[in-house]
């Protein structure tokens, strides 16, 4: 399956921010793509790229084959859900839904016939007399898409249209909108700056920043072999170990020196050589923590550590610790928790370890990337 959605080299620029920065991206037919990245990052101008909104400085934009660069908004097969869903307040969500059909002039069985699909679809036949003022958000959100879908377009664009909603009823309509999606197939363009919302519905993801994409891969590939480091940090949580490669181990694995720390072994996939300055990824979850010291093994980095800050969150416990010159984030989960276990606390002697292929060099570390790490908060005094 082939480029369906294709930007070839698109640049945008608003005055002197560059909010687009010679973009190239292809996206599959009946893909469920997000563009993830922080505020600013780009990744809305993208989207107003492809619907029209906006017009690119330089590149062009193809659907399907076709270049729909200079085409206005209302000659591309494309619709867009915002972030505030844009319904009209005095119409009701039947109407709402069937306007599109209206103006385009599409003969009333066929209206009736569409709106009464994408009610079943959302499943809110017997919402269709009310207006958008006694719906709930997530009912909002339903109705935004049916009036999308209805039109038939070839790309969906969803403009943070979670954004507005609590944590439970985003939850529930990441499920609803993934049902959706699956239902009637066609290419789903997401935009967020939620890794969570991206990670859990995407076939796959762009990492942005200051315009340009960082990384593009599946879910799993962007969370276990971020390319960068600002994917590393943005994607969830983990620890940066600066160190430098000592000497080659067997071809595959190098062992690296980290000040203050004991050497460790990590997998040497990029080849990189001795004497090389590199950043060492460990997320928190793949470190283990325990009073008691691992059993030695060539491919397990083991370091003795202080427990400064303990956060116990229910399904797991997070565990900032001192190892060397080295603040280091454990994340614990309670696979089996005994109430009359003594639990790791603050100022506990602990050892940390984790396997070498958990860990993951990256060859450079830009100036604010460290922003992104997740900072415990102080102790001011004992509990």
């Amino acid at each position: 399956m082939g480029e369906f959605l294709e930007f070839r080299d698109v640049a945008k620029a608003f005055g002197p921010i560059q909010a687009v920065d010679g973009v190239s991206l292809e996206i599959k037919k009946g893909e469920f793509f997000s563009l993830l990245g922080p505020s600013g990052c780009g990744k809305t101008t993208m989207l107003r790229l492809a619907a029209g909104f906006e017009t690119p400085d330089r590149g062009r934009v193809f659907l399907d084959g076709a270049d729909i660069t200079g085409l206005p908004p209302n000659r591309r097969r494309v619709n867009t859900i915002f972030q505030s869903y844009a319904l009209f307040p005095h119409l009701s969500v039947w109407d709402n839904i069937a306007f599109g059909l209206e103006v385009a002039k599409r003969p009333k069985a066929e209206i009736r016939r569409e709106v009464e699909a994408m009610l079943r679809l959302i499943q809110m036949e017997d919402q269709a007399g009310k207006k958008p003022g006694q719906l709930s958000g997530g009912q909002k959100q339903r109705v935004a898409v049916a009036r999308a879908l209805v039109n038939k377009p070839q790309v969906l664009l969803l403009d943070e249209p979670l954004a507005a909603l609590d944590l439970k009823l985003r939850q529930r309509m990441l499920i609803e909108l993934d049902m959706i999606h699956d239902e009637v197939g066609i290419t789903f363009l997401y935009v967020t700056h939620d890794q969570g919302e991206a990670m859990s519905l995407s076939d796959r993801i762009a990492v942005m920043d200051q315009g340009r994409i960082e990384q593009i891969g599946t879910p799993a590939e962007i969370y276990e072999a971020p390319r960068t480091s600002f994917v590393a940090a943005f994607i969830g949580d983990t620890n940066f170990l600066e160190s430098e490669v000592a000497d080659g181990l067997d071809g595959e694995y190098c062992r690296l020196r980290i000040s203050g720390f004991p050497d460790v072994v990590a997998y040497n996939d990029k080849g990189i050589r001795p004497g090389h300055p590199v950043f060492l990824s460990v997320r928190p979850e793949k470190i283990r923590i325990s009073r008691d010291r691992p059993l030695p093994d060539t491919r397990i980095n083991v370091a003795p550590a202080k427990v400064e800050d303990v956060i116990y969150l229910g399904p797991t416990t997070k565990y900032w610790v001192r190892a060397g010159g080295q603040r280091v984030l454990v994340l614990r989960q309670h696979f089996r928790f005994f109430l009359d276990e003594k639990p790791i606390r603050w100022k506990d002697d602990v050892w940390i370890w984790w396997h070498g292929d958990d860990g993951f060099m990256l060859e450079g570390f830009r100036k604010g990337d460290e922003k992104l790490v997740a900072s415990p908060p102080q102790k001011v005094g004992e509990e």
